[in-house]
């Protein structure tokens, strides 16, 4: 068997190479300027009805139930910038101050945009702050949770 032609070959994305964008809802205003290691969570479920019909009893209807979203974490090494501190307090001042951040993956060249997931309307839920310990000598590693109201992919080109 012949090997396929190179531009019909899909490779799988990435999970390394990744960046993440935080900006003000509704606005290109930076909420936080931050590079992270770790980011989960993007997720969307749907559960299925059960619906039995009456004389129907080899056949079940299943109907889409609302949508729910997951909470994004992020995990970074703590630095001197406290961006993510200040939106938190930001956020606990005037609980209608969101963000929209967005999960830009990378090919393994680093510069090319593979698909950008798109996070709406962020609320910080949970900011942590690094577990100390003198023994260990390992990095400070910070933890924030958004909870989001919508999600959505944007492939690159805005196909």
């Amino acid at each position: 068997m012949d090997n396929p032609r190179p531009e019909t070959v899909v490779y799988p994305f990435t999970a390394f190479n990744f960046a993440v964008e935080i900006n003000r809802a509704g606005s290109a205003e930076r909420m936080a300027a931050a590079s992270f290691a770790e980011c989960d969570g993007l997720e969307i479920t749907m559960e299925a009805k059960t619906i039995r019909e009456g004389g129907a009893n080899g056949q079940l209807v299943r109907l889409a139930s609302p949508v729910s979203y997951g909470t994004l974490t992020l995990k970074r090494g703590m630095t001197a910038n406290f961006d993510l501190w200040e939106w938190v307090e930001q956020t606990v001042e005037d609980p209608r101050v969101r963000a929209d951040c967005e999960v830009v993956i990378f090919a393994a060249d680093g510069s090319t945009e593979r698909v950008r997931f798109l996070a709406a309307r962020c609320l910080p839920v949970k900011l942590k702050a690094p577990a100390l310990n003198a023994k260990d000598g390992m990095v400070a590693v910070e933890e924030l949770q958004l909870a989001y109201e919508t999600l959505s992919l944007k492939p690159p080109g805005g196909r």
